[in-house]
């Protein structure tokens, strides 16, 4: 075998329906389209979400909700995920860096640190945004929250 002898498998290939080639086809006159109509012209395409003339659905579920324009999406980290990471890699200070180097951010995110969980150790903390709680956990040890 070699690429000057190959061909497709055995009644794999269909040759396609040869329309409109006269009456004696079979498949002469309206072409399997059907008599008349839209359906029958060239050209025709349904408009997305047409049904059949029946009140379409995005027409007739009521508008609801709304998109704040300026909504900023943070990534919520855990003060116990910062204990946990500062006690394996035995750290003073987290940023931004040592976050997405721990996988706990890609470099588009936004970081807030929430207060859930015990933090024991002297934290230096840089993140976009700090709850209250999470503040006044890490600054009760002399550590420092520092919104960048």
């Amino acid at each position: 075998m070699n690429l000057s002898n190959l061909k497709p498998a055995k009644g794999s290939v269909n040759k396609g329906k040869r329309l409109g080639r006269g009456q004696g086809s079979g498949r002469g006159g309206t072409s399997t389209k059907g008599h008349k109509g839209h359906q029958s012209r060239s050209g025709y395409k349904r408009k997305i979400g047409f049904e059949g003339g029946q009140m379409p659905l995005q027409r007739r579920v009521p508008k609801s909700g709304f998109n704040n324009l300026s909504r900023v999406e943070y990534k919520a980290i855990n003060l116990s995920t910062l204990q946990t990471l500062a006690e394996g890699k035995k750290l003073d200070s987290i940023d931004i860096s040592t976050l997405i180097e721990a996988g706990l951010m890609a470099k588009k995110d936004k970081i807030k640190i929430l207060g859930n969980g015990k933090l024991t150790l002297k934290l230096d903390v840089k993140a976009h945004a700090f709850s209250k709680s999470a503040a006044k956990a890490i600054e009760s040890l002399q550590g420092s929250a520092i919104k960048i």
